[in-house]
């Protein structure tokens, strides 16, 4: 017979491990201090905004009247206009330095224009001063040259186009009276000039559009590392053509709505405006590095700033320099501001 070992047990498998029960790990909650610093940083300026006009109702009763407040808000729609379409290129990262000449080649092309009619008045200064931001945006996000040249450059060629388009200033062309066109200027519906009401229409799409959709969320990105919104598959190049053209797009509507007000289309206006479009834009909340910014701060700084300046000329013993000069000091304090929350929101 032969010997026959018997044959090992199977090991047996381990028994499972008892799942350990899920605990979703408390997210940090956010400092006292952080909380107030972002509301001040997203809201600070509407509070200085109502202090302004509270005191300046009380010492000039005249600041306070509807009709004083519904041409502070006519004028004021013109730059917050530009000022909406700076802010999305400033949420990239960017800055449009054109935005200035274009609004005057707008306002020209839209009056010169008007003569073929409302459509016309319309598409020509559209199609124009789009075509720039289009250049803008694709010299920058396809060639990768910095904004500051490339926008700096198109401000003298829209400047320039300007100055050829009139024979250096000599010709000045004008808008025909009762026409559709200047009633888009000059009209209103409920005592609201149609410039006040076309401008808050376009914030409150610009505020959906920055805050409701996947575009938005990709301006953000964008600005606070393009690097990195490469790596998660989003079209930066593609963005940032996108609001270079949306730019001149706006720059170039206010151009004509101001020409529609005015009847002509004046080659001095604009000078200057892409600098208090960028004061507005950053008075609101907006960071100059890009990432972060609000539409509805955009508004708030544009009306702190037409407030100052209607404060000014209620004063009447101060000429319009002082604009610059009290415009040039909430600028200064709100970076100095901004930059000291962002420091202290880092810390907590």
């Amino acid at each position: 017979m032969k010997n026959t070992t018997p044959a090992a047990p199977a090991p047996q498998a381990p028994a499972p491990l008892k799942k350990a029960p899920s605990r979703t790990e408390p997210r940090p909650e956010r400092s006292t201090g952080s909380r107030i610093g972002g509301l001040v940083q997203r809201q600070g300026v509407l509070a200085v905004l109502l202090t302004v006009i509270l005191i300046a109702s009380f010492v000039y009763p005249t600041f306070a009247s509807l009709d004083n407040a519904r041409g502070v808000t006519v004028q004021a729609s013109f730059l917050a206009i530009v000022a909406l379409g700076m802010t999305l290129v400033i949420i990239t990262g960017g800055i449009d330095l054109s935005v200035g000449s274009v609004f005057a080649l707008g306002g020209v092309l839209a009056a010169w224009a008007s003569q073929w009619g409302f459509l016309a008045a319309l598409f020509v200064p559209l199609v124009v001063c789009g075509a720039i931001g289009l250049v803008n945006g694709l010299l920058i996000a396809r060639a990768n040259m910095a904004p500051f040249i490339v926008t700096l450059a198109t401000l003298l060629a829209a400047r320039g186009m300007l100055l050829a388009f009139t024979d250096e200033g000599a010709t000045t062309y004008l808008v025909p009276k009762d026409s559709a066109f200047a009633e888009l200027g000059q009209g209103s519906v409920w005592g609201f000039g149609h410039p006040i009401l076309i401008a808050l229409a376009l914030f409150g799409a610009g505020g959906l559009l920055l805050q409701r959709t996947s575009f938005g969320q990709t301006l953000f990105a964008v600005g606070g590392s393009s690097d990195a919104a490469t790596l998660m598959g989003l079209p930066v190049a593609r963005t940032k053509i996108l609001v270079y053209t949306l730019s001149g797009l706006l720059a170039g509507l206010a151009g004509a709505l101001n020409a529609a007000r005015l009847s002509s289309g004046v080659t001095i206006v604009g000078v200057g405006m892409e600098l208090d479009a960028i004061s507005a834009v950053v008075i609101g909340g907006t960071l100059l590095i890009g990432g972060a910014g609000s539409i509805s701060g955009t508004l708030w700084g544009v009306l702190l700033l037409a407030v100052i300046q209607n404060l000014i000329n209620q004063i009447g013993s101060l000429n319009s320099s002082y604009q610059s000069v009290v415009s040039g000091g909430f600028l200064i304090v709100v970076v100095v501001a901004q930059r000291y929350l962002a420091r202290s929101r880092r810390t907590t």
